[in-house]
């Protein structure tokens, strides 16, 4: 098959978009590439389709769990061999998906970068038959970039491993500094770069200095038909917005990351089928939807950077119709960003304390704890110890940095079990222990497989075909455990933080200062970026185009900025042609204010008694109370 029969026959689409079937041919050619495609330019075709065409197995790389899941739950609906391993899944069950990879039929392998830290998974790599290793969002390899995740740097060890096969860096938002560090990091060699254009004609970037927002966000929610999108800082703001919204009888909802999963879907399903118009939420929302016709992404508060603005803005107008990318801002509202981020940013001293309070919270033992994952729920860590949580997740960045631990984001697992002995051996406990027969039987009925790997469970169906309470079910599940029948993994939707290295004291404690103040330095000017982007007044695409690298853009000639030199140019020329007509109509006769208004061709009322008063006051022309002469 060649490339775009396996595009037509597993996406139905007739053609590549640009640059995608030139990216398809340098990785097919055993290339190392790295390509930068805005949001919505198809990022995924262009290491799903080459590695359908090659022997052996893909992994891909992504740091955003959601995201993974979404793609592989993508990849199995078309029927192609997908898995992901992330944080929070158990050894053995980990242990099983690699094997399936070495001897099944799986075609891609998505891996969470904390992941690559791991032993385990390093060795099953090794053994297996990989055609290509693709890193999404690969800026979060670059300390300069705007989502620097450390555990990225553990990357490039994937060379070492298997050393002849091709790497494929894709993000859509990388300045020239960035390009190169990526190329750097993972040791590409020779690499074909790809970069498509970041200007985007059919998007009007607005920004509007506004005191009263939410009356201005009404306001753009009648004028601009279809679809929108609403990004605030915070989960009790996406609530606020939303309940706002609707009492101005338009249709909106909420979404944050804290929601139950079920929930989240359930919403995303609305906004994506259009029964809900408006969706307000954090920036946890819009990373791998595809919706093509969202006619306006508004922003409430200032980005923290400017890539991360266009990344998001980004999400509007992807059918190429004319889009809003909308930026309500205000001079408090830079202070404010710069304020929020210069005091969320830890000292040293801080980072010491935040790895010290982990250690005594997880109740570890100095020297224990390499390798073992905890659930964490930073809300209750922050306010056990009464530290600040933006602070907090800034030190673990650095933790991270360092190698003490990795976290990663929020993610929902549901229940897992899967029995650890033979079918005989569970035949003769289940004839010894009547009081788990009834249970063990429904478990085998309902879910098959439970023998070979692990199989997702519902407690609370268990608990109603059994009769038992939820409470009780949970019980027992865990007794099975405990007596090594069943390995039981409970659902969780927290975050999982892992320690890296076993706990140290405080005197073998080492921060990286030069690394943070490097840090310190890139989201200074950061922050200066979208402060500049908001209060001066050159054309919007000029400006985020510069900041990519693109400096001799032309003039949009749609964003704010342009349609009001427009407006100031149709201006003059009116007020020309006013004083022209004044002038000929008071050469041939004097006339009273109300004659000369209503003999004026051009201009609304308005516009005519302006001009009139600003020749008075030019002294070109004059009234002697009733007329007007020259």
């Amino acid at each position: 098959m060649t490339a775009i029969e396996i595009l037509q026959k597993y996406w139905g689409h007739q053609a590549f978009r640009p640059l995608q079937e030139d990216i398809i041919s340098a990785v097919l050619e055993g290339k190392d590439s790295l390509a930068l495609l805005p949001t919505g330019g198809g990022k995924s075709i262009c290491f799903q389709v080459p590695a359908l065409l090659k022997e052996g197995i893909c992994i891909v790389v992504s740091p955003l769990i959601a995201l993974m899941k979404d793609q592989v739950e993508n990849l199995q609906s078309k029927g192609i061999e997908a898995i992901a391993i992330y944080a929070g899944m158990g050894k053995r069950e980990i242990d099983i998906l690699l094997d399936n990879c070495i001897y099944g039929k799986i075609k891609f392998l998505y891996l969470s970068p904390e992941r690559l830290l791991s032993d385990l998974v390093r060795v099953r790599i090794s053994y297996m038959n990989v055609n290509l290793i693709a890193i999404d969002e690969a800026h979060c390899i670059s300390q300069w970039g705007y989502d620097f995740r450390p555990p990225y740097l553990q990357i490039a060890k994937l060379r070492e491993i298997v050393p002849d096969v091709p790497v494929l860096a894709l993000t859509a938002t990388a300045t020239a500094d960035v390009r190169a560090d990526i190329v750097d990091k993972l040791e590409m060699k020779e690499p074909q770069v790809f970069v498509k254009s970041f200007a985007r004609d059919n998007l009007s970037y607005v920004v509007f200095d506004q005191e009263d927002k939410y009356k201005k966000l009404i306001e753009i929610c009648k004028n601009v038909k279809g679809t929108g999108l609403v990004y605030v800082r915070n989960r009790r703001e996406t609530a606020e917005v939303s309940n706002f919204i609707n009492r101005n009888q338009i249709k909106a909802d909420f979404y944050h990351a804290g929601l139950e999963k079920n929930i989240r879907f359930q919403k995303q399903e609305d906004w994506k089928m259009n029964k809900i118009r408006i969706m307000v939420a954090t920036n946890a929302f819009g990373m791998g939807i595809d919706k093509a016709d969202v006619r306006f992404v508004v922003h409430l508060d200032l980005p923290e950077s400017l890539e991360a603005y266009y990344q998001e803005a980004g999400r509007a107008g992807r059918d190429e119709k004319r889009s809003y990318a909308v930026l309500l801002a205000n001079q408090a509202d830079v202070l404010s960003l710069e304020s929020r981020y210069i005091n969320s940013f830890p000292a040293p001293d801080e980072i010491r304390k935040t790895y010290h309070y982990l250690g005594n919270y997880f109740q570890l033992a100095f020297g224990a704890g390499e390798g073992l994952t905890f659930t964490f729920d930073i809300a209750d860590f922050c306010k056990r110890f009464n530290i600040s949580v933006l602070k907090t997740i800034s030190a673990l960045k650095f933790l991270e940095h360092d190698g003490y631990v990795t976290l990663s984001e929020s993610v929902f697992l549901p229940s897992r079990l899967m029995f650890i002995v033979g079918h005989e051996d569970v035949y003769r406990f289940q004839i010894e222990n009547k009081a788990y027969d009834n249970l063990i039987k429904t478990i085998l009925r309902s879910y098959g497989g439970a023998f070979d790997g692990f199989v997702k469970i519902n407690e609370a169906d268990l608990a109603k075909r059994i009769g038992l309470s939820y409470k009780d079910i949970i019980a027992v599940l865990n007794k099975l455990q405990e007596i090594e029948m069943i390995t039981y993994l409970q659902q969780t939707d927290q975050p999982q933080l892992q320690y890296i290295r076993p706990r140290v004291d405080m005197d073998h404690f080492d921060v990286d200062v030069k690394y943070l103040e490097l840090r310190k330095k890139i989201l200074l000017k950061q922050i200066d970026a979208v402060s500049k982007y908001t209060t001066t007044y050159i054309c919007r695409s000029i400006q985020l185009l510069s900041y990519f690298d693109e400096p001799s853009a032309p003039k949009c000639g749609v964003c704010d900025v342009c349609l009001a030199e427009k407006r100031s140019g149709q201006q003059v020329q009116l007020n020309d042609e006013l004083e022209f007509e004044i002038v000929s109509l008071l050469q041939q006769q004097p006339l009273n204010l109300d004659d000369l208004v209503t003999s004026i061709k051009n201009g609304t009322e308005n516009d005519r008694i302006e001009a009139i008063r600003e020749l008075l006051d030019a002294g070109k022309i004059k009234t002697d109370g009733k007329k007007y002469y020259l």
